[in-house]
């Protein structure tokens, strides 16, 4: 387990170095940026209890920061692969542990469905079923994004842009065809990336908080 301080209010705390590889990071994001954030209590258990969890076991799989009032942030966490959650009630810094989650019966339930499955699975199994994380099909979007973002920092134009993510013998043929349309596209990735870079990147987890999949069986 590694543990660190939660220095100062923020979208998240770099639990680790920030020049770290993104899988080899532990970024515990803030519960209101996170809808998948889980609120447990975690309550004292003899190891010999099926449902205990000694998070001195968890290696470093799980990373927990205390803010400035003593409130512990965790994430369990491969570097691919996260569940998120606070502690309301207990530690985890004082041996085995029993979570137990209080999730409301509406709507505010549907995004933390799907994190719930995940930590009793990895409870039951200490794994990262590759079922319970579905790809995310717009994350090939955003990485395009961070890209255009890379490009317009250095300088780039549209045209070279366009170049860069789509090759220059395409861009030669349509750039000035009588079609907008790979130019309109450059200029939505622009928009976008620009947007992410002032700060709509808080908005990704918030924004269509995927629901879990179906049950299988």
């Amino acid at each position: 387990m590694t543990e660190t301080a939660m220095p100062r209010p923020g979208g998240c705390t770099f639990a680790e170095d920030p020049d770290l590889a993104a899988p080899d990071a532990r970024l515990i994001w803030h519960a209101g940026l996170d809808p998948g954030t889980l609120a447990v209590e975690a309550l004292a258990a003899s190891p010999r209890d099926p449902d205990a969890i000694d998070p001195a076991a968890l290696g470093g799989w799980l990373t927990l920061a205390v803010d400035a009032h003593g409130h512990e942030h965790a994430v369990i966490s491969d570097g691919w692969h996260r569940i998120r959650f606070d502690i309301m009630l207990g530690t985890l810094s004082k041996g085995p542990v029993v979570l137990r989650c209080g999730i409301a019966a509406g709507g505010s339930a549907l995004p933390k469905l799907l994190p719930l499955r995940r930590l009793v699975d990895f409870a039951l199994h200490r794994r990262f079923a590759r079922a319970l994380y579905p790809a995310d099909p717009r994350i090939a979007r955003w990485l395009t994004a961070l890209q255009v973002g890379d490009g317009l920092v250095d300088g780039a134009s549209h045209r070279e842009i366009a170049e860069a993510l789509y090759g220059a013998e395409r861009v030669a043929t349509d750039w000035e065809g009588r079609s907008d349309s790979l130019r309109s596209r450059v200029r939505r990735l622009v928009a976008e990336a620009k947007r992410l870079s002032r700060g709509g990147y808080r908005l990704m987890m918030r924004r269509g908080a995927r629901r879990p999949p179906p049950e299988s069986g």
